[in-house]
């Protein structure tokens, strides 16, 4: 396959993207499962953006650096702030459908924001927003939708017959066609990856079963700068289920907008708690209720907290919150009259593949949105409801940069890519899997992605120190190795693929969090309580090589 334009994923970024690039020439978008299936869909809470004359920009962007803890880029904060209410307007064209009252946008409240200013759709907002993004892909031209392709691994300079070039570029993808189990080159002129998340290194997720850091495995094995992969978000509200299905690690996200409408965390017994961490109690940021949770749990030997929406009253969470009102109904729980029973939950990668301000990963012709990405916005921890706004807002950089380039090479007279694509197609390897075999050892793979969870769940999760990120960097290290030598003589099929993705990602976790010996914003370290500006306030960068050398100095 050769396209101008090649989008690896589904979700906000990678469809909104594709509408854009469709101006300019073929795009192609490719997703592992359905094309409706991504981590946008799941979004309940909204977007942050100022709409309303009580809110403005300064304050907005002040929320989002302080709920950062040091580390976010300033510019980066204020380009998603300032342009967010330009690209809310977009979506509104193209037919989302946001809750609204007497008119107006309905805006709620979430944790770490000073306004009201949150835009969403009931508690549904992620669902409406891929369904007005996709119809309107529909009928536009340009564009196709690849579902069940699982892309294995970028195009370098390594992948050509013909090594010429000095500078790393990006070509394209290997991906699997799972529908007829053949690994396919798509060749492109420009390589965007939109893959999302990797909450599914973690046993309980809010993400959905896709979310196994494929983007960030992929570029990392490419070579790009991969940062702060050590700022896991851990939502602090998820179901909590006594008997849930352990073959799913999924649970139900509670959002951070019940908290915003009133809602109050409780213990078990019934009393509040949050006053005791925070003055904003239950409307603090998240890293720190989840600290909370976590320490209430540990203290009481209590398996939950509960939320209590008593207060918001029966009409409207009937009206604000009707997905959480039948979910937790189907469970026996009415939520009008009844406590929720929450946990936290891995829910948002804050760190990622290091990109600019427009978009640019350090390999020429490949680019990053959304959750896959690293841009600096949200820092050690991202601000309710800024992810959907961050990755709008850069894939529309990611458009006026290719835009821009795009009108260079027309005025220098460079018009062949089309033909320039068939000459790179023709020079880069077919995919060679001889030797390979079909194992039947699949208790393998599902035995090692236990076991992955296990280890990041115990060792790396809300709360940290040295002893635990060793045992599990020397435990990872050994099945990283397991994975590899068991990919090389297997053929490839999906869940092989997210094993040695899931096993990547989580090295990173690990190897990113040795690293910072301080607590600070998700990063909470039991033996560096403080946070050290000192020596940590900067970026936590990985590199192949750098992470190479470090194996080396430690065995």
């Amino acid at each position: 396959m050769i396209t101008d334009y090649l989008i690896i994923g589904s979700g906000i970024a990678g469809l909104s993207l594709a509408l854009k690039l469709s101006e300019l020439g073929s795009v192609a978008v490719i997703t592992k499962k359905q094309k409706y299936e991504s981590n946008t869909n799941y979004a309940q809470g909204g977007i942050a953006t100022v709409t309303d004359k009580n809110d403005n920009f300064e304050l907005h962007i002040k929320d989002t650096l302080e709920c950062g803890a040091g580390l976010c880029n300033i510019e980066a904060v204020n380009k998603i702030v300032t342009e967010g209410p330009e690209r809310i307007n977009e979506l509104i064209k193209i037919g989302t459908n946001f809750s609204k009252e007497n008119g107006e946008l309905m805006l709620g409240k979430e944790g770490g924001h000073s306004r009201n200013r949150i835009i969403h759709s009931n508690d549904l907002t992620g669902k409406e927003i891929e369904r007005a993004l996709l119809s309107k892909i529909a009928k536009t031209k340009n564009i196709k939708i690849f579902e069940y392709y699982f892309a294995i691994d970028l195009l370098t300079n390594k992948n050509l017959k013909v090594k010429k070039q000095k500078v790393k570029k990006c070509y394209g993808i290997y991906a699997l066609n799972v529908k007829t189990n053949k690994v396919e080159k798509i060749v492109s002129g420009k390589t965007i990856l939109a893959t999302g998340g990797a909450g599914q290194v973690y046993k309980h997720t809010t993400n959905p079963a896709i979310a196994t850091g494929d983007g960030v495995a992929m570029g990392y094995r490419a070579g790009c700068e991969i940062a702060n992969m050590e700022f896991m978000q851990f939502h602090p509200t998820s179901f909590y289920e006594a008997d849930r299905d352990q073959n799913s690690s999924q649970v139900f996200l509670i959002s951070e907008a019940v908290r915003g409408a009133g809602a109050i965390l409780k213990t078990k017994s019934g009393k509040e708690f949050m006053q005791k961490y925070d003055k904003r109690k239950s409307l603090a940021p998240r890293d720190i209720v989840a600290r909370a949770i976590d320490n209430e749990m540990k203290k009481s030997g209590d398996t939950h907290v509960c939320l209590d929406l008593k207060a918001i009253g029966k009409e409207r969470i009937k009206k604000e919150f009707p997905n959480i009102y039948k979910h937790c109904l189907s469970k026996g729980i009415d939520i009008t009259k009844e406590m929720i029973p929450v946990v936290p939950a891995a829910h948002y990668t804050c760190g990622g593949i290091k990109t600019d301000l427009e978009g640019k990963t350090n390999i020429e012709n490949l680019y990053a949105s959304g959750e896959v990405t690293m841009t600096g916005v949200h820092g050690a921890n991202r601000l309710a409801s800024n992810s959907l706004l961050e990755a709008m807002v850069f894939s529309d950089s990611i458009y006026k940069s290719v835009s821009q380039q795009k009108k260079k090479e027309l005025n220098k007279k460079k018009n062949g890519s089309e033909d320039e694509l068939k000459k790179i197609y023709s020079d880069i390897y077919e995919w060679n899997d001889d030797g390979t075999i079909n194992t039947e050892e699949w208790i393998l793979i599902s035995h090692n992605k236990k076991e992955i969870k296990e280890i990041m769940s115990d060792y790396v999760g809300i709360v940290r120190n040295t002893i635990r990120l060793e045992r599990a960097y020397r435990r990872m290290e050994m099945m990283r190795e397991e994975i590899r030598n068991f990919y090389k003589k297997t053929k490839v099929n999906v869940d092989l693929l997210e094993l040695r993705n899931l096993v990547t990602v989580s090295y990173l976790i690990i190897y990113s969090a040795m690293q910072r010996k301080e607590s600070r914003g998700l990063h909470f370290m039991q033996d560096y309580p403080d946070k050290d500006d000192r020596n940590f306030l900067k970026d936590t960068i990985v590199e192949k090589l750098k992470v190479k050398s470090f194996i080396l100095k430690k065995l």
